[in-house]
Formats: structure tokens, sequence, C-alpha cells
């Protein structure tokens, strides 16, 4: 039998070719794979697929601690709604809820692109029901608008493609949501059901008894959950985590009052404030701060946060997992990539909390360094960024907010300039870009998150004075989370790959560089951060 390390065999097909996700075509097409892997317990195949337990009527990750059930009493699902409609409930010890989700990107069949997107879509706490609605197929509707495709269709390719119909898999999101809460926090029962977007409690506590078998009250004094409720909130990850490059990555751009991040012998800790939207009915952003740790010897993180962000948990839940990359899949990137670079050893692409403060900050770092990017942006958080309120448990350093797209548009003299910006040493040209920028924002003509359209919005960024394609495919890599967004005009990248010589024209050099990197489709990105870390690819240069 293969150790925890070694891929089991027939599962590392599945990487080779990333894609949507198959539902019963896919992964649990092939029980015997997936039963190997869950008897050595391998991490890497967490989330990749759920395994029912007729015996218990309880469905695992592949990862759970208890004893290997038996290959009869097994059932494999590659989607938690999956198993959960088949008639089981989520384990207790290795909870479905924590498992990291699959990122799916293709560009061959439609309709997996469809489902896959309505999915992602789904699975974004920001779409689920508003305040009011009093039940989900407003949200179905709101889906269909997105793709542009009748109600009607989208059900039925959803359905055909996943093996669960969309309300089912939404239902499953939210109650998991919820059930995380429960065990993981000490929220009242009414702010879980708020949370997770359910309009009373009387909908919350039918829907647990439904799916659980218990009301969400009985569940947070059942075995294994009693007692649970603590501090910091669980985030699983995929094996291995390159914390060291991301701890690198993060304290060279790291701004002093918004930011810090402290390596330790109990493992790597990144803390910072931030800003989240108003609730569904409220007018006021909610702000506080949010510290992650990475303890040795566990492949989870435990995160924490100010009790004023407690009200939209799911949500900083989900900007935290793109913030870190937890859904990341070594696996399948290492099978493109590693044959050009060696094995990427868990490297993650660093995402953020803000996509506009991201977009800010890619702006302000064109053609200068890490650290002359952050001394200007040191400077726009010292001049215009407020105050944050703290309390005894406000991690230490953290005492300020980056300035909103609504600060910045207001800077604007009407000619589209800010002499306080010109104070600052940013010069006119950029002075435009983030003022043209935050209107875009501050209007809601461009949103900068991973839900956002990857075309629409690349489109409206280059459309921005000041703003080409270098910057637009890094805020596309970091705030929009594609991973195979590449800025082949950056000069260390063609210097590294050696597609600049003397005499070339720009477009000869983006040509070459373009070329050079067509193996590494669909995770340019993290090639893009690899070669910036670590230099070329040993099939260009050596390290």
């Amino acid at each position: 039998m293969p150790s925890p390390s070694t891929p089991a065999k027939g599962l590392s097909a599945v990487h080779a070719h990333p894609g949507p996700p198959a539902g019963l075509q896919g992964l649990s097409a092939d029980p015997e794979a997936c039963y190997l892997a869950l008897s050595t317990r391998d991490a890497r195949f967490d989330g990749h697929f759920f395994t029912g337990v007729t015996s218990t009527g309880i469905y695992c990750r592949p990862v759970c601690t208890v004893r290997a059930p038996k290959r009869e009493n097994c059932r494999f699902f590659e989607l938690a709604a999956q198993a959960e409609q088949a008639g089981f409930r989520p384990c207790l010890r290795c909870r479905p809820e924590l498992a990291p989700q699959t990122l799916a990107w293709s560009s061959t069949d439609a309709r997996r692109i469809l489902a896959a997107e309505a999915a992602r879509w789904l699975d974004d706490p920001r779409h689920w029901p508003h305040a009011g609605e009093r039940d989900a197929d407003p949200v179905m509707t709101r889906l269909a608008d997105h793709l542009g495709v009748s109600d009607r269709h989208l059900r039925r390719i959803f359905e055909a493609s996943l093996g669960v119909a969309p309300l089912r898999y939404l239902q499953t999101r939210r109650l998991l949501a919820a059930k995380q809460l429960l065990t993981d926090t000490a929220l009242p029962v009414t702010e879980v059901a708020q949370a997770s977007g359910f309009a009373s409690l009387r909908r919350f506590n039918a829907a647990f008894v439904e799916h659980y078998g218990l009301n969400p009250s009985q569940w947070r004094k059942s075995p294994g959950v009693a007692g649970q409720a603590q501090a910091a909130i669980r985030l699983a990850y995929r094996p291995p985590y390159d914390q060291d490059g991301l701890a690198r990555f993060l304290a060279q751009r790291a701004l002093q009052g918004l930011e810090t991040v402290t390596p330790g012998s109990d493992g790597l800790r990144v803390a910072r404030t931030l800003r989240l939207p108003p609730l569904p009915g409220g007018t006021a952003p909610l702000l506080g701060w949010v510290q992650v740790h990475w303890p040795t010897q566990v492949q989870q993180v435990l995160l924490r946060c100010s009790e004023s962000l407690s009200p939209a948990l799911p949500t900083l839940i989900r900007r935290v997992r793109q913030w870190l990359d937890l859904d990341a899949d070594p696996g399948a990137i290492d099978q493109v990539l590693a044959p050009h670079f060696g094995s990427l050893n868990g490297l993650r692409v660093p995402g953020t909390l803000d996509g506009f403060e991201l977009a800010v900050r890619a702006i302000l770092g064109q053609q200068v360094t890490v650290a002359g990017g952050r001394t200007l942006c040191q400077r726009l958080v010292d001049r215009l960024g407020p105050a944050l309120p703290t309390d005894a448990d406000t991690p230490t350093g953290l005492n300020r907010l980056f300035p909103d797209a609504a600060t910045l548009a207001a800077l604007d003299d009407g000619q589209g300039l800010a002499p306080c910006l010109g104070e600052l040493g940013i010069v006119r040209q950029r002075q435009r870009a983030l003022l043209a920028l935050a209107q875009a924002v501050h209007t809601g003509r461009l949103a900068l998150d991973g839900g956002a359209p990857l075309a629409q919005t690349l489109a409206g960024l280059t459309a921005l004075p000041g703003v080409g394609d270098w910057t637009a495919q890094y805020i596309a890599l970091r705030a929009l989370r594609w991973p195979d967004a590449f800025p082949a005009g950056d000069g260390v990248l063609q210097d590294r790959l050696g597609t600049r010589p003397p005499g070339s024209t720009p477009r000869q050099r983006l040509l070459a560089t373009e070329a050079a990197s067509a193996a590494w489709k669909p995770w340019r990105g993290y090639a893009v951060l690899r070669i910036w870390e670590h230099g070329p690819p040993s099939a260009v240069g050596s390290d």
C-alpha cells in the first residue's frame, strides 16, 4: 500500500487536465482509486471526493482519521451535496465543511463550464438569499441572468453535469457554512442562521432537522460538537503548502499599521485590517481585523477575527481562502509545471482581501521596485487611511485601514488629478489612473474579486488611463484569482526567459514570451511567481 505522500494509482490522471467538476463521471467513477486514497488518508485529494459509508449513514473526507470502512460499505461522491442528496450526514470528526474546494478552469466542454461557473457563483455567500426572501428561487433567477441563460436551461445543465440540482447544491453550501459556525464559534443560533442566508430561524431549524436529524441547538450540544467552539475557525488545505514563500512575499509588501507577518516556532502568523461590504439591507461597511495562523504539524489554518466581522463570517472565510490560495491543488499544478521547473513544493499565489486595494498597489508599483511601490502605498495609508478602532484583542501593530474607493474618488480636482497625491510623490499619470480606478469601483462599473467576469473586467481595467496589460494581468492573478494570468510584458520575466534580446521590439518580446509560456497553461500565474522568486525554468536556464 502506498504511503500518504504517494499518489493513489488512477487518481493522478485526474490532475493531467484540470477542468470543471465532473460529477459521478469523474473521480468517483474509479471507486478503487478513491478507496486507496482514503485508506492512506492522502490529504492531496481532500475535497476531490467524499465517501458515504452505508453502514453508518455518514459521509467523510478522504483524510478522516476514523478506521477505514470496509470497501463494500463505501460509496463515492465528488460533491458534498451529492452525498447529502443520497441520504448521508456529515461526519463530526473530519467535518466535510472544512474540505478545500475544487477550482475548475477549462476551455472545452461548454456545458461543464456553465455548470462550474454556476457552482462557483453559488459558493459565494454574497449571492445567497437576501433578507426578506422566503426561499432560494430569486437566487436562481439572479444566477440565470448572470449567466445569460434561462432558469430552466440552467437547472437542466447543472443537474446533468454535477448530478445534483442547483437548489440542493446551494442548500448544502449554506448548511455546511452554518455547521462550521455552530462548531467553531459561539455565535447565537439566530446570528448563524442570518449569516448562512436563512430568512427566519424557523426555516433554518426545519432545514437542519430535515438534513441532519437535529435542530441547530441540539447539534451544538451533540457528542463530538459540544465543547469544540473556540476562538479560531479551522480552514483546511491540500499539502504541501509553501509557508516560507508566502511569508516572504507578504512581508516584502507589508504596510505598517495595516498588516503584520510573524514567523515563529509555533507556526506562521499573518494579521491585517480590512473593510467588508455592508450586510444585505445595511449601509455601513464592517470594519475590523483578521489573523491567520498555520499551526505546526497540522494541515489547517486557524482564523481569528474581530467581533465586528462576525456577522459576515461566511463571506470572510471565502475571502481568506482566496487570499491564502487554500483551494489550490498542488498535484494538478505540478502535473503541468514540474517538467519545466521541478516540483513547486506547494507554491501559492497570494490573493487579496480587497480587490480595490490590490489594484491601487498594482498601479503604484508600476515600473518601480517592490520596495518603491511599498513606500508609495505607505504614504497613501499614512495620509488617507482611517484609524481602526482597537481593543485588547486587536493584534499588535494593527491600527489603520486602507483608504476606500469613495475616499480616493473624492480627491478629484475636476481635471482628473489630486494635489494631495502629488504631495506624496505620486506622478500625474498614476494620479489619473488611481482616480479613474476609484471612480469605476465606487460607481460599481468595476468589480475586482474572484467572481468578476474575466474578459469584461480586463477590458474595463485596460480602458482606464494609465492601466496597461501588465497591471491588468497582475490584478487578474491576485484579485480575480485567474491562475493563467500572464503579464507577458514584465521586464524581469522577459530577462529571465531570455525573450528580450537587444534590438527587439516590444511586440517581438511579447510574442516570444507568450510562446515560451505555452506549455505552462493553465497555470501560468504560478509559473510567473516561481520565476519572479527563483529564476528561470530549467529548460531555459538554471536557478
